[in-house]
């Protein structure tokens, strides 16, 4: 893990860059939604072109290489994960329901005793 400096410091040029990158995704989003009269591939083209116009947007301020970089270092890291086989996961799938199946009956016997004690025992309600 690097440590990297904390900036808090940002332009008001990287501000207005940020704003206008959240409006062109909502634009692209609007624009799905507007268009809900023609085909699917225009819709979808709205859509990709403001994220795409967002990106670009952001990739010109500070804060959104900063965040870009940061995705990168994400999937990176992702990679790096070592995942389960399926033999391993049906392995901890089925532990994970045995020992639910477990606490269910013991939580229900737990339950009923209570109630024995409590109703039949203490206050006599049951006969």
């Amino acid at each position: 893990m690097s440590n990297h400096p904390v900036e808090t410091v940002s332009t008001s040029g990287d501000k207005v860059k940020v704003v206008l990158a959240i409006c062109a995704v909502i634009a692209g989003v609007v624009g799905f939604y507007f268009l809900s009269d023609k085909p699917t591939l225009v819709r979808a083209g709205a859509l990709v072109a403001g994220l795409i116009v967002a990106i670009a947007i952001a990739w010109t301020s500070d804060p959104g290489r900063n965040f870009l970089g940061f995705a990168k270092e994400s999937v990176r890291e992702t990679k790096k994960v070592v995942w389960p086989t399926r033999k391993e996961a049906m392995q901890i799938t089925g532990v994970v329901f045995g020992f639910v199946l477990l606490m269910a009956i013991f939580l229900w016997g737990t339950d009923k005793i209570l109630e024995f004690v409590l109703y039949d025992l203490i206050l006599g309600w049951k006969k």
